[in-house]
């Protein structure tokens, strides 16, 4: 079994007792440190706050996963508006996508036993006293379960909510008795800085890497099973502390960074309207089960060399919405060599939605097609503040 993984991809709640218990008990619990809440001027029902998330090293060529339990985030019944997040230096300087590569960060929700919570802050022994509360999406067990996140393109890409919309959260009586809402992050940064080939790393081509000796021995993949010797590059390939293949002649300084992220929301009233968050994935294989459906996201998937064509690479879905609604708010997460992503469809209870993710077409491992949608029930009748 590998050392440490993407949490948020891939963790089954019915594998939880083997595969993430594994995983999560190797995670060390990193507080993070916060600045001062202020209430906007021109809206003064918006509050905001920015946090800093604990530091993490990095090196030339260095890959990093981690999972930073118990994240600063605002306390009490809640709608949260916007969550913006990018990379940062010891000095509070953006970090450039070219020199460190953002290939996630998610915003992952659980619920702690507050009976365990010193013992879980002491020991790091998550196999007791969390539980884990996913999104709205559809994709199996607990894959893709975070409620914001994306990667490189986080940096100009808004996330605002419109009036009166929000997520709601810390809502007391949808609290399980004796628990406590809490939040995590689950990160993967690639310091590019030197590399012998920095398109590959930052797309965690295996042959790039300084796997262990027995890595197919051992690694399993997104479906509990030993990964196939031709998988070429991807979020397996991509583990804590391994090295991306740098120039004879590089030498360059490690470095500490952190998550710097803004926070934006309202205290919750009658006069917020709450929205249900999903996330769907381009590479779900929908079927049925008689009247069961079953998904099959792979989270990440390769596109093959291809000399002959020109027109780009389409990965393409339908997927079934048990429950429509009114779309409020939408965005993409893709990797690069991006062209567009595609959604089609009105959103109505049952219909099937088509999702494209188009690519160039030209040989990348770990490409992803994830699209994120906010849905409202209800369309308050009033004029909307957007």
């Amino acid at each position: 079994m590998i050392s440490q993984l993407s949490f948020s991809y891939m963790v089954n709640m019915k594998t939880l007792s083997t595969l993430a218990i594994i995983l999560l008990s190797m995670m060390m619990l990193l507080p993070g440190t916060t600045q001062s809440i202020v209430v906007e001027s021109k809206e003064s029902y918006i509050k905001s706050a920015t946090f800093l998330s604990e530091e993490f090293e990095v090196g030339p060529g260095k890959v990093v996963v981690k999972t930073l339990l118990d994240i600063n985030f605002p306390k009490g019944h809640i709608g949260v508006k916007s969550f913006d997040v990018e990379v940062v230096d010891e000095d509070g300087k953006s970090v450039p996508l070219y020199e460190t590569y953002l290939h996630h960060w998610f915003a992952v929700k659980y619920i702690e036993n507050i009976t365990m919570s010193d013992y879980i802050k002491q020991s790091h022994d998550l196999r007791n006293g969390i539980e884990f509360e996913r999104n709205d999406g559809m994709c199996q067990g607990f894959l893709l379960p975070h409620y914001w996140g994306l990667g490189g393109e986080s940096r100009g890409t808004s996330s605002n909510l419109p009036d009166p919309f929000a997520v709601e959260l810390g809502n007391p009586t949808k609290l399980k008795d004796g628990f406590k809402e809490k939040w995590l992050f689950s990160i993967m940064v690639i310091d590019t800085r030197g590399t012998h080939d920095r398109k590959g790393c930052s797309e965690c081509r295996c042959k790039l890497l300084n796997l262990p000796n027995n890595f197919y021995n051992v690694t399993m993949g997104i479906n509990g099973q030993l990964l196939p010797r031709n998988y070429k590059g991807g979020l397996f390939c991509c583990q804590d502390n391994l090295q991306c293949k740098l120039r004879n002649d590089f030498h360059g300084p490690t470095r500490k960074l952190s998550l710097r992220y803004k926070i934006r929301w309202v205290d919750w009233d009658e006069h917020q309207v709450p929205l249900r968050f999903y996330i769907l994935d381009s590479t779900d294989r929908v079927i049925s089960n008689g009247s069961t459906l079953i998904h099959d996201c792979q989270a990440e998937y390769t596109i093959p060399r291809n000399h002959d064509s020109d027109s780009p690479h389409v990965k393409k879905a339908n997927i079934p919405m048990t429950k429509g609604g009114y779309l409020i708010y939408g965005t993409a997460h893709m990797h690069t060599g991006v062209v567009n992503t595609t959604l089609y469809g009105q959103i109505k209870d049952g219909e099937i939605l088509t999702l494209e993710s188009i690519y160039e077409n030209k040989f990348r491992t770990g490409a992803m097609g994830h699209f994120y949608i906010y849905l409202a029930d209800e369309i308050p009748n009033k004029d909307l503040k957007i």
